[in-house]
């Protein structure tokens, strides 16, 4: 415990009283924080093996030489898909809490995307700035959707890691080229925690200068209302037998297919 810090005047002041409340307080304030995901050693070095093992599944499903045309080669979509431990990266008890304290309504696993920062300062398309609602000119009393991104390796200042705008989520615009410059904080982390953000703040991957790719697998989960990038449901076919991953994937929350359908679901 930290001694209480001087103050006068102050009638009221947040009291986080574990590591998921602070990260909370944190990302509420700045935007960003990071979390330990609780793995083990082996585990952490088991999860790098399954990586590269689902993006040279990724490559030969989908041909290599069409994901350099449109760009998608450095990245894998929902990895879920081709290999289940990868959802059991995203029900990580951790951050679902996490998620839960901040988001404060039902939410689903929106996406989930492998992501590699190519070695040797090469360009790729996650190292230009954005939010993970892309596109959104707005901001909200409370999150809509929050972005939790496992680092599969350590993510250093060498290798390129996260740099995020602080409190930009409280902002409808994105600031100016030199406020950018003069503000932007780079996000260190190792191998095994998540860099969770407010999917409205503004960040980007960094340049990798190591002759070593920097690996990650990104999560947005979002208020359930939010379409989903790709329809998971639709992908995996029949539910999860455990009721709580079968709602995280979006199961509860599909489109009713017509009237008939949307009756039957209220029904229920």
């Amino acid at each position: 415990m930290m001694p209480a810090m001087p103050s006068y005047g102050v009638l009221e002041q947040s009291q986080p009283d574990d590591a998921i409340a602070s990260a909370a307080e944190e990302i509420t304030c700045l935007g960003y924080s990071v979390i330990d995901g609780g793995y083990t050693p082996q585990e952490i070095v088991d999860l790098k093996h399954i990586f590269d093992d689902t993006h040279r599944k990724y490559l030969d499903c989908h041909g290599e030489p069409f994901l350099r045309e449109i760009d998608e080669h450095n990245g894998i979509r929902l990895p879920l898909a081709l290999d289940t431990r990868f959802l059991d990266v995203a029900a990580n008890e951790r951050v679902l809490r996490l998620v839960e304290t901040l988001v404060r309504n039902k939410f689903v696993l929106n996406q989930q995307n492998g992501l590699i920062n190519p070695p040797n300062a090469a360009k790729y398309n996650q190292g230009a700035w954005h939010r993970d609602l892309p596109y959104q000119h707005f901001v909200s009393s409370r999150p809509l959707a929050i972005n939790a991104l496992y680092c599969v390796d350590d993510f250093t200042a060498q290798n390129g890691a996260t740099f995020v705008v602080p409190a930009s989520h409280r902002h409808e615009l994105c600031p100016s080229d030199e406020f950018i410059e003069k503000h932007a904080v780079q996000v260190s982390a190792p191998a095994g925690a998540f860099i969770v953000l407010d999917c409205m703040v503004f960040h980007r991957g960094g340049v990798n200068r190591t002759p070593v790719a920097r690996r990650g697998v990104n999560h947005v989960y979002t208020c359930a209302f939010i379409r989903q990038q790709i329809d998971i449901p639709s992908v995996l076919g029949s539910k999860p037998a455990r009721p709580e991953l079968s709602e995280l994937l979006g199961y509860r929350y599909r489109l009713p297919r017509g009237v008939a359908e949307f009756l039957a679901i209220r029904r229920r």
